[in-house]
């Protein structure tokens, strides 16, 4: 592993940084790339850039361009997407002695020199996988487009339903770091190949109930364009979201455990649908006949949604404290 700098931060606080290797997923990135892969750090030990069939030929310019001998150019014979090439990325990563992988974007919206703090908290023990979080505070917010700031609201609430992890925000950020083993577990073959592939990456590694932990940064914005399609992307998004929601809870609650949350769940779903269908029948009755409902048959269709409701806000309650605590990397080897 290259020696880091005594100027470094790191090595002035005696953080001891594993083996990394970064992955750059790269479509289209000839403005930027070669200005990402010079600030790369030395605490890194190999650079996959996986050029995801560019039509302008980003994985030439590096052959021919770059000097770093770190840098290895992966190339997919067809586009895959930004998770299909993360995933060809962490493939090749996997056959070298990195502990842990970093994922950046080569537009140049990721500032190189973070990747030591985003790394921290899976060299410490902390985590098995870490984030950037974009919306820490006023300060790391300004400059970005209002849009973003609405949409990623909007996302990391449906990422919390999704995925489990009601303690991480920014669920889109694409900074990301993964300690070997929970990129191991992982199923590569499953996981969303496009826009989608982060979120996609907090479900299924809260069905492994692996560690996430936010790390504050900025973002930086310039003249590169997004290739995201806001009208496409956020049907896709929703649905996305749904199903996971779905398949997490009837996973973690009636396959992997079945405890009080589960009957708070049941119970409280029955209760509310009863009271909702039992008081949308009798109003109808009343609106056909004229007959007012009785005080009984109000309470009899308020009761249940009022304990119903109260069942599946404890649930919720339940469900944020069940965030993972034990990061896999600390438990025993298999």
């Amino acid at each position: 592993m290259p020696t880091k700098p005594k100027d470094h931060p790191e090595a002035k606080n005696g953080l001891h940084l594993p083996p990394i290797a970064v992955i750059i997923p790269c479509y289209r990135e000839t403005d930027h790339i070669l200005d990402v892969i010079a600030e790369i750090g030395q605490e890194v030990t190999a650079i996959f850039v996986i050029d995801d069939a560019c039509r302008d030929g980003t994985g030439d310019l590096v052959e021919n361009a770059n000097s770093d001998p770190r840098v290895r150019v992966i190339r997919n014979e067809l586009n895959t997407g930004v998770g299909g090439a993360t995933i060809a990325g962490y493939r090749q990563a996997m056959e070298t002695d990195a502990e842990i992988f970093v994922k950046i974007d080569g537009d140049g919206q990721m500032d190189p020199k973070l990747i030591p703090a985003v790394s921290a908290p899976i060299a410490d023990g902390r985590a098995d996988y870490a984030k950037g979080n974009r919306f820490h505070s006023i300060q790391a917010v300004r400059g970005m487009p209002g849009t973003r700031i609405v949409g990623n609201f909007a996302l990391s609430f449906l990422s919390k339903l999704s995925s489990g992890y009601w303690n991480v925000f920014d669920p889109t950020n694409g900074f990301t770091a993964i300690h070997r083993r929970a990129a191991e577990d992982l199923p590569f073959e499953t996981l969303s190949n496009g826009f989608f592939f982060e979120s996609d990456m907090l479900f299924h590694l809260g069905l492994l109930r692996a560690v996430v932990e936010d790390v504050p940064m900025a973002a930086r914005y310039g003249l590169e364009t997004s290739g995201i399609n806001i009208l496409k992307v956020v049907p896709e998004f929703f649905f996305k979201h749904a199903l996971n929601t779905i398949k997490r809870i009837a996973f973690n609650y009636f396959v992997r455990d079945a405890g009080l949350a589960t009957v708070q769940l049941v119970l409280g779903k029955i209760l509310v649908l009863f009271g909702v269908i039992f008081g949308a029948v009798k109003w109808y009755a009343s609106v056909r006949t004229g007959v007012p409902a009785t005080a009984g048959t109000v309470v009899l269709a308020a009761l249940p949604i009022i304990v119903g409701s109260q069942l599946l806000i404890a649930f919720l309650g339940n469900d944020v404290k069940n965030v993972p605590s034990k990061p896999l990397q600390n438990h025993p080897p298999r």
